[in-house]
């Protein structure tokens, strides 16, 4: 069974990043969303282009590597590449609010326990 991304030959992974082996940024990490500001030009790296087509609704950095077969190492140095010359931009999905910050004011629980015992 191959695994994508796994079994990929070491040598075209190294072309493709241009030799790097990390991303200059931390900003992409497996649930940041991805859109592109732009379409594919004519010359430009293939996996830039089917990274921007991939894009054209919010996607997250996991699915792109999974759609384009390879390691998300991989994907965050080219999200990277397309990030510093503004053809994608990048978010992180909202987060819920927690526990805390859903309950009400503990003074105002205070002024209504007082309230209770009152009547």
């Amino acid at each position: 069974m191959k695994r994508p991304g796994r079994d990929e030959d070491p040598d075209r992974l190294y072309t493709v990043t241009g030799g790097r082996s990390r991303s200059d940024s931390d900003a992409f990490d497996l649930v940041t969303l991805v859109v592109s500001e732009s379409q594919p030009t004519p010359g430009m790296q293939s996996e830039h282009a089917s990274i921007l087509r991939i894009c054209n609704a919010p996607t997250a950095v996991v699915e792109i590597a999974s759609d384009l077969g390879l390691p998300v190492s991989i994907v965050r140095i080219l999200l990277g590449d397309l990030h510093a010359t503004g053809r994608i931009t990048a978010r992180h999905p909202r987060t819920t609010a927690t526990a805390a910050d859903r309950l009400p004011d503990p003074e105002i629980l205070k002024q209504v326990l007082v309230g209770l015992r009152n009547l």
